[in-house]
């Protein structure tokens, strides 16, 4: 079993050149989060000071087993507790996920120009809250407040010292990683409390789901960050990390470490369309390497008014309300802001693979004006295949340098072998290359 540890924000001659914004050919792939093993996700809705936290519950073995601890840096009450619909988050990642794309060669012969155009708590007995009250008092720990929140037993604690938190926490089965003590202690300097939650076997039975289903909390406070730190403390090797922001004002960044734009709007052979899965891994791979292990990657920054191109639809004005959204689909719970469209919405997914060593500080996140669209999207062109009524000889030629040039991208984003790669490609692995580098490139490289 691992423990999830996760957010808490207070808590893509006949080249033809297009660019994110304007798409006219078809979505054939995506890259959505199960290409990777030890994927967690997180979305985090956020205006001023107010954050709604989705949160994905990530564990191996059995549902009894599960267990979550969360520093929080507010009291939570029963009501701003939930639990949500996967169906939506899934939505959201095909939603965002980076893509590929194709276009088909027009009849090089035909003179034309393409244009690219809340349920209710169930409680424990009196007897039973009144003897884990005891238990945690003994230990220096603080039960501020106790919810069953559908198949989900939740607790809000506080303490004085890291070593009884702990030691409660593992006597009671929430099984905190070795050597935590200093981590949970600087945040419980910081006044923060720790929001824990174990599987209600029964409630889940009497629930109907068989799958855990994601939790949700509402809050208030000044601080935008997640904390990760405890997940890496007894974590086997690198993890993933799916953050998707919804905002009002732009682009999410992160502040103490780099954000950095994943390659983008790269053509590739024909080849990958049916090894994409492969390619992305790899090519996200030899980006984290390049970014020394320590960078936070943009993979989708996007209005949620429209796609282009679409790998799904965006979400409704509902699934929206339903993630937090709540200036969209009805107005502020306290009637401060009126009802507004959905597309006054803007989604940034961020991609984060971490460890201990080089992520040792909590991820900090700040809102940006930045409205500009930006998508991981990765494009491979058909040759024209028909017959044609004229000599074809230039563009054949033209063909060949543009395979040639898609196979060295290829290798640059990926690492492949450039021979392997050309192997694939039958018009270039057939062909006979004059190297065309100016002999100055290779001088001092």
């Amino acid at each position: 079993m691992r423990i999830l540890v996760l957010v808490l924000s207070a808590l893509m001659t006949v080249t033809l050149s297009t660019t994110a914004q304007a798409f006219c050919g078809f979505y054939v792939a995506k890259a959505d989060t199960d290409l990777f093993n030890r994927a967690s996700q997180v979305v985090l809705v956020r205006d001023g000071d107010r954050t709604v936290l989705t949160m994905v519950n990530d564990f191996e073995g059995d549902a009894k087993d599960f267990a979550v601890v969360i520093p929080v840096p507010t009291f939570i009450e029963r009501e701003q507790i939930n639990v949500g619909d996967m169906a939506i988050i899934d939505h959201l990642d095909a939603y965002t996920s980076p893509r590929l794309v194709e276009y088909f060669d027009p009849d090089p012969c035909a003179i034309r120009r393409e244009m690219f155009a809340f349920p209710q708590a169930m409680n424990r007995s009196d007897a039973a809250e009144e003897e884990l009250m005891a238990a945690a008092k003994a230990s220096g720990v603080v039960i501020e407040a106790s919810y069953t929140v559908g198949e989900y037993d939740i607790l809000i604690l506080s303490a004085e010292q890291s070593d009884g938190l702990i030691d409660w926490l593992n006597d009671n089965g929430y099984r905190i990683p070795a050597n935590a003590d200093k981590v949970v202690g600087s945040y419980l300097k910081q006044d923060m409390r720790f929001f824990v939650a174990k599987v209600n076997v029964e409630a889940q039975k009497k629930s109907g789901y068989t799958n855990l289903r994601p939790l949700q909390v509402a809050f208030e406070h000044d601080r935008f960050m997640l904390p990760i730190r405890l997940g890496t403390l007894n974590a086997k090797g690198m993890q993933e990390l799916y953050i998707y922001t919804l905002t009002r004002t732009g682009r999410v960044e992160t502040t103490n470490y780099r954000t950095v734009k994943l390659p983008t709007n790269s053509e590739v052979p024909e080849f990958v369309q049916a090894e994409f899965g492969d390619f992305y891994r790899d090519m996200f791979a030899k980006q984290v390497e390049e970014q020394d292990n320590r960078a936070v990657f943009l993979e989708y920054a996007w209005d949620m008014a429209w796609c282009d191109p679409c790998a799904a639809d965006p979400l409704s004005a509902d699934e929206l309300r339903q993630l937090g959204v709540f200036w969209v689909g009805g107005g502020d719970p306290r009637g401060r802001i009126a009802p507004s469209p959905a597309q006054d919405v803007f989604v940034t997914r961020l991609h984060v693979r971490y460890d201990a060593e080089h992520f040792p500080e909590d991820l900090i996140f700040q809102e940006t004006g930045d409205r500009s669209n930006y998508q991981g999207r990765y494009v491979i062109r058909h040759p024209w295949k028909g017959e044609s009524s004229c000599n074809t000889d230039e563009y054949q030629a033209q063909l060949l340098k543009r395979q040639e040039r898609e196979a060295q991208t290829l290798a640059n984003l990926t690492g492949w072998d450039i021979e392997d790669i050309r192997g694939k490609i039958p018009m270039v692995a057939n062909a006979t290359f004059v190297d065309e580098t100016p002999w100055w490139k290779a001088l001092w490289n």
